[in-house]
């Protein structure tokens, strides 16, 4: 456990935790990371240095409030489908019980996407025994709208695979777009009323330019790499999502749960460490962003601490640029 009265401290410091999806369920912000492993293998582009096998859960009472861990809330060795590397995961409650969305390699080397439920925003969770048909790539976070309908947001480039997926099949040496071609997006697919499956196939979202034209994929500072969140303000959509290699985190605005956002500017500056993973929650009137940083390891990028810090909007409902 650790305090958090200071920005500049992390939640906890007694293991490694990074790509903070938080919610807010009762009077309480639960958090839900990855959590990283200690460990001296090699750090790559296909995210080898990821190796994480479990997911705790996180809680605080109060803005400053001590956080506290509740432990382990579900390992690989109890779901079947899975054959290593559990990533970003992300949660949400509906139909009287929590629902922890998860990717993670199948049997097969294929990131999916998975699905495990419980009775308490705390764990354990219960997984299915096989992914979710449709699904791949990485980094899910689901939506639930003003009118209940929920929506999955992933996708993740390099190591989260999305390029292998443009066809719709897996295709080991496809690339992505490079230069001036339009930049991939993160998916999108509205979930069936139990969330254990898609109501629709996938589709790519789009992100424009000021002008109105797809970010293009030599655009490194603005196009989508990993990360995807979604929040509604003030009756707009918000899209962030992480610049991955330039390490910016960055949103986009629309009027759609399912695009097309506009992109409008940076949340976040470069953390220590190679890239950044989020989430925005309200919490008592007010607005805050969850990250991770590597400064509790000294910079090591598979060795992160997750942070937040409140997040503030002008009157135009822009982002105000925060420094980590």
């Amino acid at each position: 456990m650790s305090t958090a009265t200071n920005p500049k401290q992390p939640l906890v410091t007694h293991i490694y935790t990074a790509d903070p999806s938080a919610h807010v369920f009762g009077d309480t912000i639960y958090i839900y990371p990855s959590h990283d492993l200690e460990h001296d293998g090699e750090d790559n582009d296909n995210g080898d240095e990821y190796q994480m096998e479990d997911y705790h859960v996180l809680s605080l009472n109060a803005i400053g409030a001590p956080c506290v861990d509740h432990g382990e809330a579900l390992h690989m060795r109890d779901v079947p489908w899975v054959s290593k590397q559990m990533w970003a995961p992300d949660a949400i409650y509906k139909n009287g019980k929590y629902y922890l969305f998860f990717p993670a390699r199948a049997k097969d080397g294929n990131f999916r996407i998975g699905v495990a439920t419980g009775s308490d925003p705390a764990g354990p969770f219960h997984a299915e025994p096989d992914y979710i048909q449709g699904s791949y790539s990485i980094d899910p976070a689901v939506f639930e709208d003003d009118d209940h309908k929920v929506y999955m947001y992933f996708g993740g480039l390099w190591g989260g695979q999305l390029e292998k997926w443009q066809t719709g099949v897996f295709l080991p040496g496809a690339e992505g777009p490079s230069g001036n071609e339009p930049a991939l997006g993160p998916r999108v697919a509205q979930m069936t009323d139990d969330l254990l499956a898609f109501a629709e196939p996938p589709q790519q979202i789009v992100i424009l330019d000021q002008n109105g034209k797809p970010l293009t994929a030599g655009d490194t500072d603005r196009r989508y790499f990993e990360g995807p969140w979604m929040h509604k303000y003030n009756g707009l959509y918000y899209l962030s999502y992480s610049t991955g290699d330039t390490h910016y985190l960055v949103y986009a605005t629309g009027t759609s749960p399912k695009g097309p956002f506009t992109y409008q500017g940076r949340i976040l500056t470069p953390v220590i460490g190679w890239t950044t993973h989020h989430s925005i929650v309200e919490y008592n009137g007010k607005w805050y962003l969850f990250y991770h940083d590597a400064s509790l390891s000294g910079g090591v990028n598979h060795r992160r601490c997750v942070k937040y810090k409140e997040l503030q909007y002008d009157e135009n409902g822009a982002i105000i640029t925060m420094q980590p």
